[in-house]
Formats: C-alpha cells, structure tokens, sequence
C-alpha cells in the first residue's frame, strides 16, 4: 500500500463549511445585515441566524468558532503513529510472521513492540482506518493444487464440448 502526498487542496469538511458559515454570520452582523438577509445569503434557516446572533452578541465572534474535539486524547501521538506507519509498511515478514499479512492481532504486538502501547481491536481499527487511510483486503483463497494452464485447457476443449451435448 503506499501513500503519496495530495498537491490539491483538499475541500472543506462539512464541521469547517458550518464553521466558515457561522464566521461569515459574524462579519455580516457587524455590518447591520438584517436576520432574514443572512439567512438567504448563507443558506440557512432564520432560526439558526437568530442562534448565531445571541451567541455572538453574548460571547463575541470567537464563540461562532469551533470549539476541539472533547473526551480522552488519543493513546498515540502523531510521532508514534508514523513510527507505526513506517513499521507496518515494511511488511509482516521483517517483523516475524511467516506471511506478509496483517490481521489486527498481527498489528496490535507491532504497535505495542514499536511504542510500548497497548490498543484494543477497535482503537487498531480506528487507527488503521482512519489516522493511516488503510483499508480492509481480503486474500483470494485458491487451493494449491491449482494449475491454470489444465483451467485454460478445459475451458477451451472440454466445456464447449460439454456445452453442445451428445
């Protein structure tokens, strides 16, 4: 898997639009746009302007902004889950395991190896898919004996054969 850096901006996020709108509220506010103006010209309900009005006449425009996420910091800082990004990129293999598969299990002893953290399955989950981008593949099962030339030499003599019937 690898990851490349974007040289496009990426678009906003919907919480970043909602916040530029409640911004733009503020600015409009200042320069004594009425309720019903702002409402048609940022595209939102008058109830929500009158909202963003008491806020900002209480707190100020400041308070219009988004506040950081609440709850317990992340176990992993941003230097330890490149450490685990570089880790898990060099393959299964050059940590141990007879195959170059990653299972959640297999993730969790490299995570704890590199940083000395132990996660659950979903805090690796949510690492894995949304701090590194990664995305779940299945292997193709296929038995051993398989042999596709015998396949290709069957489907071209034996099935049409088969197909037209006695």
């Amino acid at each position: 898997m690898s990851f490349k850096p974007s040289s496009v901006v990426p678009p906003l996020t919907r919480p970043q639009l909602a916040e530029a709108r409640r911004v733009r509220a503020a600015e409009l506010f200042d320069q004594g746009c009425s309720g019903a103006e702002i409402a048609r010209m940022l595209g939102v309900s008058d109830e929500s302007v009158r909202r963003w009005k008491r806020v900002w006449e209480m707190d100020g425009a400041d308070a219009l902004r988004r506040r950081p996420a609440t709850g317990r910091p992340p176990k992993l800082d941003d230097a330890q889950v490149e450490r685990v990004r570089a880790a898990l990129e060099r393959g299964a293999q050059t940590h141990g395991f007879e195959a170059d598969l990653w299972t959640l299990e297999r993730v969790g002893l490299v995570i704890e190896r590199v940083t000395g953290v132990a996660l659950s399955k979903a805090s690796m989950w949510r690492l894995l898919t949304g701090r590194l981008g990664w995305s779940l593949q299945r292997p193709e099962r296929r038995a051993v004996e398989r042999d596709e030339s015998e396949i290709a030499r069957w489907i071209a003599h034996e099935w049409p054969r088969i197909k037209k019937g006695p």
